[in-house]
């Protein structure tokens, strides 16, 4: 029986490392040797040190020798400290020795981490919209849903009465508050005027229902008065810097005077609203119609603590019953009955939204600002994921192929006393510190690289680095991945026979590790996911941008705001003709992209009682003569809007779709189509009263929304409105233009502001979400296919440097350089086509899941998984390459002369 226990040796080997005396390679055989000794001396009566003071007298090693005469073995807590000393030193001369193995390890789990605290900051930061309103758990949105005849919407919008009826029927709400998007405003101030975005009609309840600080004013009375507003810190630094605004005035566009009575923060990046200017509701007299099949107020609710939401929405049912169904059979007959909406499938609901879900969850139209999608969260969570895992990936592999270099120190080890259990302990160490170095290098990528991502998406993140909980939670993490990438390393290297070790017996190479190919091959799956995931992204971008949208958007420039101009908009819209470079000009209210007027309303066939069977929902646009030519559409049927015919002012243009949906494709011209009059031009609707349209053309179908929309029925009407003006331009060189349009304008107009758009621009503006998306799924997709081929390279490379005695035999035998990269090359070109075969049809349901949001969408064929699985293969052979053919033309001579 072995006289020394593992807690000797492991004293002897901390006591020798804090020496200086290095045990690898023959020195093992100095351990050995040395336990010998003490082992004799122990055996003659000496006490454990000093039986190994003896035996270090005897090698010579007697520097700093301090002789003692306690008769006492170290206790358990010395032992534990020396031991873990020794492990950090091991630790540290490993990861110094191995430098490349080392390098690849820090430098890709590095990124990864970096990659994924990135995201986790975008993540989290889509998830905390409206989260800083102190009473979001029982705040809710309004929505309203329609479906009657061809109509089928949910809207964001609701009546303006809705909210009185709310507050009043159902005890439950606590308070309600509305808004009233105005867009933009401009402003008159010292003889100049400015354009202010984000104008915007609220209640005074607002400051109730919403946690929005006021730097200035009180919150509970702000609003309560007529031509009050409340501005933000941005717009009271802009208009009064360095004084207090409270009291003073802003006058808008048309000599309306409003006196501010609050000044409140900016609302945060993390917020539905960015609101500067908050009118009061007072001043708005459509907020005071009692007309309940009119949607344009964002309704919210602020329910009573203990509420059930789901329970008080279905007690809307009576409200609806109460104050829309008399409306609907007034307009719309009285053989609309509850029952028979209900057996036809109609529906005129409200329901609520939680506040949290407006961001990321909201499928409704008309939202106070762009919302984005969950969609996007699960996608960006599954990348980060994916990319963290690839780098443990790459640690394990590589730690688990460079076992036959620890396997000697294992079993010299074992056959001395030591337990498995100091094994996994000291190899956990080396993973956990490997993991520590790389996270801290990923911080500091992190810094240099969110700025980019920033830009990239739109956002304004940063790395909390002061915030105590994120410090303690990264570092907790740090040494979480290094526990778990280190897990199956640290027991698989501890777990050699030393007799199968020693005698030279351990399984080398690609195919001993089947768990090891089976990362590579997990690693690869997901490397071709991300290519097929980028490439799809890529070309539905390119789709929407080539595909035929049915109007010419290239070559237009808009100036907004045109009604700044005046009665001078006409004389400037002629003026601007006489330029050779302009080829036509049109003045309108809508456009065929986002951000310009919308009206929805609901038509019939003249002579008919509107129901749900004949009425048609159709999107108007309110346009002048050159609309059609300066957009460069196409008539199918009938003519353009002409100065010729005095009838065009009761005309209307409708596009394919409305053609169908009246059932009149077939001979639409002469037509005649009705709706409701509106009294006053306010949104109440005069009853007895109608408008009636004779169709004089038919334009072919154009995109008027984005394209994941179909295309709905469409209407122009001549009128005078003058929100936008456009030109299309005949001359590439548009800076001339420019320069005319606003040297003209200011001309013309030299206290307006003068601001201007292109077309193109605003039509792609329509998909920022999947452009940015794009971007950043190909550079984190790109990322982890670099990570993964840095973890292959690694891999080949140790393979190559284990087989080299057999490359050097076969090329003595006669091989050439080409056989031996081939089998090099060809056990990890398997492992590239299984993750091919594993990604691709994994790759086909996400394609055709994230595609079927898109009514008008690109083909994604059988090439594109096949370019995919080629490029991963490519990229892997080419990484798997340089090693093979360095190792093949290597002289054989310098491996064979060591046999």
């Amino acid at each position: 029986m072995p006289l020394l226990t593992s807690e000797h040796i492991d004293y002897i080997v901390n006591d020798l490392s804090s020496r200086g005396i290095v045990l690898e390679g023959f020195q093992e055989e100095v351990l050995d040797h040395l336990c010998t000794l003490v082992e004799k001396e122990m055996a003659g009566g000496k006490r454990f040190i000093d039986a190994y003071h003896h035996a270090l007298k005897r090698f010579g090693y007697t520097r700093g020798l301090q002789q003692t005469q306690k008769q006492v073995l170290i206790t358990d807590t010395q032992t534990t400290r020396l031991m873990f000393k020794n492990y950090f030193k091991i630790a540290l001369r490993n990861l110094t020795k191995h430098r490349f193995y080392s390098l690849v390890n820090i430098a890709g789990l590095a990124t990864g981490v970096a990659s994924c605290l990135i995201i986790s900051l975008f993540i989290l930061n889509e998830l905390s919209y409206d989260t800083q309103h102190v009473n979001r758990d029982r705040l809710y949105r309004v929505n309203f849903r329609i479906k009657f005849g061809n109509l089928d919407y949910d809207m964001a919008v609701t009546p303006p009465a809705l909210a009185a009826a709310v507050l009043q029927d159902y005890p439950e709400v606590e308070s309600v508050a509305r808004i009233r998007l105005q867009g933009n405003y401009l402003v008159k101030r010292d003889k100049e005027n400015f354009k202010e975005k984000n104008v915007a009609y609220a209640d005074s309840s607002f400051f109730k229902v919403f946690t929005i600080p006021f730097l200035h004013g009180n919150p509970s009375k702000a609003l309560t008065e007529p031509n009050t507003i409340v501005v933000s810190r941005k717009i009271a630094d802009k208009y009064f810097p360095n004084e207090n605004p409270i009291g003073q005035t802003l006058t808008f566009f048309n000599n309306w005077n409003n006196k501010i009575v609050g000044v409140m923060e900016d609302f945060p990046d993390n917020s539905q609203f960015h609101f500067e200017i908050l009118v009061s509701m007072l001043n708005s007299e459509e907020s005071k119609n009692n007309m309940w099949l009119s949607n344009n107020f964002h309704t919210y609710v602020l329910l009573k603590k203990g509420t059930d939401a789901k329970g008080l929405e279905k007690k809307f049912f009576a409200m609806r019953e109460k104050y829309v169904g008399p409306q609907v059979r007034e307009f719309l007959g009285a053989e609309n009955t509850p029952e028979k909406l209900a057996a036809d499938g109609s529906k005129f609901d409200f329901w609520l939204m939680p506040i949290t879900d407006v961001h990321l969850r909201a499928k409704t139209m008309i939202e106070v600002e762009p919302a984005s999608d969950i969609v996007y969260i699960y996608l960006f969570g599954a990348i980060a994921l994916f990319i963290l895992v690839i780098a443990c990936i790459n640690f394990m592999n590589l730690s688990t192929a460079r076992s036959a270099n620890r396997a000697k120190e294992v079993g010299v080890r074992k056959v001395l006393g030591s337990l498995r259990s100091h094994l996994v302990r000291q190899f956990l160490l080396e993973s956990v510190l490997i993991s520590v170095m790389a996270f801290l290098l990923a911080l500091g990528l992190a810094f240099v690289f969110l700025p980019t991502f920033n830009d990239l998406s739109g956002k304004h993140l940063h790395i909390p680095v002061a915030d105590p909980d994120f410090l303690f939670l990264f570092m907790g993490l740090s040494l979480f991945v290094g526990a778990l990438a280190g897990i199956y390393p640290s027991f698989f290297l501890s777990a050699f026979k030393p007799v199968n070790v020693l005698k030279g017996k351990l399984a080398l190479g690609m195919k001993s590790g089947l768990i090891r190919s089976g990362l590579v091959v997990f690693q690869f799956t997901i490397s071709i996911f991300l290519i097929v995931g980028t490439i799809t992204i890529n070309r539905q971008l390119t789709y929407i941008q080539e595909k035929k949208i049915g109007f010419n958007k290239d070559q237009v420039i808009i100036i907004r705001e045109a009604h700044a101009m005046g009665d001078q908009l006409e004389s400037f819209k002629n003026e601007m003709l006489k330029n050779s470079h302009i080829l036509s000009a049109t003045i309108s209210g809508s456009l065929p992209v986002a951000g310009t007027d919308r009206n929805n309303s609901t038509y019939w066939p003249m002579g008919k009682e509107p129901n749900q069977e004949n009425m048609v929902g159709m999107q108007g646009f309110y346009v002048d003569y050159d609309y059609i030519k300066t957009l460069g559409m196409e008539i199918k049927d009938g003519r353009d809007f002409s100065r010729d015919f005095i009838s065009d002012s009761t005309g209307i243009i409708i596009n394919e779709a409305a053609a169908q949906a009246f059932n009149i494709a077939a001979d639409p011209i002469g037509k005649k189509i009705e709706t409701f009059a509106f009294a006053g031009g306010s949104n109440s609707i005069e009853k007895d009263k109608r408008n009636v349209y004779t169709v004089v053309g038919v334009v072919k179908n154009f995109h008027f929304e984005s394209l994941r929309d179909n295309i709905t029925p469409l209407g122009m009407f001549l009128s005078k409105s003058t929100g936008l003006i456009s030109f299309r331009l005949a001359s590439k060189n548009v800076n001339d233009v420019i320069s005319a349009l606003e040297k003209k304008w200011k001309q013309m107009a030299p206290t307006q502001p003068f601001e201007y758009t292109f077309l193109d621009d605003d039509f792609s503006s329509m998909y920022a979400s999947e452009q940015r998306l794009g971007k950043i799924f190909a550079i984190f997709a790109g990322l982890a296919i670099i990570i993964a081929c840095l973890g292959l390279f690694a891999l080949s490379a140790f393979t190559a440097e284990q087989r080299t005695k057999e490359i050097g035999i076969r090329k003595v035998l006669g091989a050439t350089v080409t056989s031996i990269v081939l089998l090099l090359s060809k056990e990890f070109g398997k492992l590239i086509i299984i993750a091919f075969v594993i990604a691709a049809p994994l790759s086909w349901l996400a394609v055709k899941w994230w595609l079927q949001s898109y009514s008008y969408k690109t083909e994604v064929g059988a090439l594109v998984y096949l370019l995919a699985g080629i490029s991963a293969f490519l990229v892997a052979w080419l990484t798997m390459g340089y090693q093979s053919i360095k190792a093949a033309a290597s002289n054989p001579v310098n491996s064979l002369r060591s046999e």
